[in-house]
């Protein structure tokens, strides 16, 4: 609960960006600051693959050669992505929350959305770093990731991820800031627009 609120009303953040950009990190951050439930796209996803005989527990799941696998099994099968964004949607419903997810930000009608915007370069190196694997091994994964994505939401719902930044309330260009000055400068644009007016 934030200091001062006595009936605080609820608030609903959406954070999207392509893989690297940082999306995870920022949305524990801000829902641990802000006393918010944080619910992701990706875990979610993750839960379906084990489900489907896939070990998705270690880091960097996602670019290694299974992860691009599930990839393409969830391009065939597109009932795995829209059950999971209708769960979180429902949970969104509930309000009070912090979501990762590249759909939500289309889906939503109401709740503040922003986007993470980095070069391929850049999300490249920050999985190196995440993950330990080498650079050109993260690029080229990546880029797979990116494209198989994509197609996923264009099919599922006509979007075009990665280009169309109509929902969004907040773009920031995160390629030159370091985690902790993305949160600072997400901070201070949530306390102005949203956590006044939750304690209005």
């Amino acid at each position: 609960m934030i200091s001062g609120c006595n009936n605080p009303r609820s608030i609903v953040i959406c954070i999207s960006g392509m893989a690297g950009c940082g999306k995870t990190t920022l949305a524990k951050k801000i829902a641990k600051k802000y006393d918010l439930l944080y619910f992701s796209g990706g875990d979610a996803l993750k839960a379906i693959a084990i489900k489907e005989g896939y070990s998705s527990t270690e880091r960097g799941w996602w670019e290694s050669e299974q992860g691009i696998e599930f990839l393409e099994q969830r391009r065939q099968n597109l009932t795995y992505d829209r059950k999971i964004d209708e769960e979180l949607l429902k949970t969104a419903e509930k309000g009070n929350v912090v979501l990762d997810s590249w759909a939500l930000p289309w889906l939503l009608k109401t709740g503040f959305k922003m986007w993470l915007e980095a070069s391929p370069e850049q999300r490249a190196r920050r999985i190196v770093q995440r993950d330990g694997t080498s650079y050109e091994t993260a690029l080229a994964a990546m880029k797979k990731k990116d494209a198989a994505t994509k197609a996923i939401y264009k099919k599922l719902y006509g979007f075009n991820l990665g280009q169309d930044f109509s929902p969004f309330d907040l773009i920031l260009d995160v390629n030159n800031l370091p985690p902790e000055e993305v949160m600072r400068a997400v901070s201070l644009v949530l306390d102005k627009l949203l956590i006044e007016k939750r304690c209005a």
